[in-house]
């Protein structure tokens, strides 16, 4: 069976809020959303086909696009690749030109609409931003308190409270202090024994690739509406990720870096080919930083993560 390669689109509007549609009830998947889209032909670049499909389909012309994700799923009947660019900027008013409901969804929102399983990871996508922050070691609780401010007020919108060498009751104690600042502003992740879950319900959780190995099988410690993710470093790691049903991971390292010096660097290469059959947002790490985004896109990533990158310089 041929893999039907389609282009969609994750389009924004001025207050970040995502346009979807409703498919026709006689369509494949019909009756679900879905982002606006349609088939690649033979021979026409992407970019050629999201432009002409979001033309007949919107009547709109796109005028800033990247790529977000690529997604591979194979359904009973069909087999598709969903070739997905986040487009930041386009000319004329959207409307369902072929008679098709449209709605704009906050990020949030999204969660509330029944897409068809292949949309799962890009309604992931659309709701993650392209930095991740994971806070340095070795710092006292003030120091991270006023860190997590300060980016924050900079933007940052995922945060991972990394504290290896911090005691665990003030390990708890702090994370209940970065949840009420986080509140409202960004996405927490939190680390730690699985048996601290039900303490913490608005914070998702980063397992380490030591969790990844000895849980996989298990599958998800708790239901989709709270973000999961964990800590990959190749292959294997990236499989058992996707047993586990994970949200997003981190990959790494990319490049060398001064907090694991004796890590051998995976290379931009080898990060773009473990990705490319990848079906999860997935962040870059370790030597990379925000001038890093464009490549990183281009490697199918979600965006970088960072501890240096991200984190104020007092």
């Amino acid at each position: 069976m041929k893999r039907v390669h389609v282009a969609a689109a994750v389009i924004r509007g001025a207050d970040a809020r995502v346009l979807i549609a409703k498919r026709a009830a006689d369509q494949h998947q019909g009756g679900l959303w879905e982002f606006p889209g349609g088939k690649v032909e033979e021979g026409e670049a992407v970019e050629a086909a999201l432009s002409r499909e979001l033309q007949e389909e919107l009547g709109i012309r796109v005028d800033a696009a990247r790529p977000l994700i690529q997604v591979q799923h194979d359904y009973p009947d069909k087999q598709v690749l969903l070739d997905v660019w986040e487009v930041t900027a386009f000319s004329g008013e959207p409307h369902g030109a072929e008679g098709q409901p449209l709605a704009w969804a906050s990020a949030r929102e999204l969660l509330d609409y029944e897409f068809p399983a292949a949309n799962q990871p890009i309604v992931a996508a659309a709701r993650l931003p392209d930095r991740y922050l994971v806070t340095p070691e070795s710092l006292e609780p003030g120091e991270l308190l006023r860190g997590v401010r300060a980016a924050l007020a900079a933007g940052i919108r995922l945060i991972q409270l990394r504290a290896p060498t911090m005691f665990d009751a003030q390990y708890r104690d702090l994370a209940v202090d970065i949840q009420g600042l986080c509140a409202g502003k960004a996405q927490l992740m939190l680390k730690g024994p699985l048996e601290w879950l039900g303490d913490f319900p608005a914070a998702g959780w980063h397992l380490t690739a030591e969790q990844l190995r000895k849980y996989a099988d298990q599958g998800r410690p708790f239901p989709g509406q709270r973000w999961l993710a964990a800590s990959c470093h190749g292959a294997e790691e990236l499989a058992l990720a996707t047993r586990m049903g994970v949200d997003f991971i981190t990959l790494s390292p990319v490049q060398a870096t001064q907090s694991h010096p004796e890590a051998q660097p995976l290379g931009w290469e080898a990060a773009r080919e473990l990705l490319r059959c990848f079906n999860k947002p997935a962040y870059l790490l370790g030597g990379v930083g925000s001038d890093d985004l464009p490549r990183a896109w281009q490697a199918g990533a979600q965006g970088v993560a960072g501890i240096r990158a991200f984190w104020p310089q007092a």
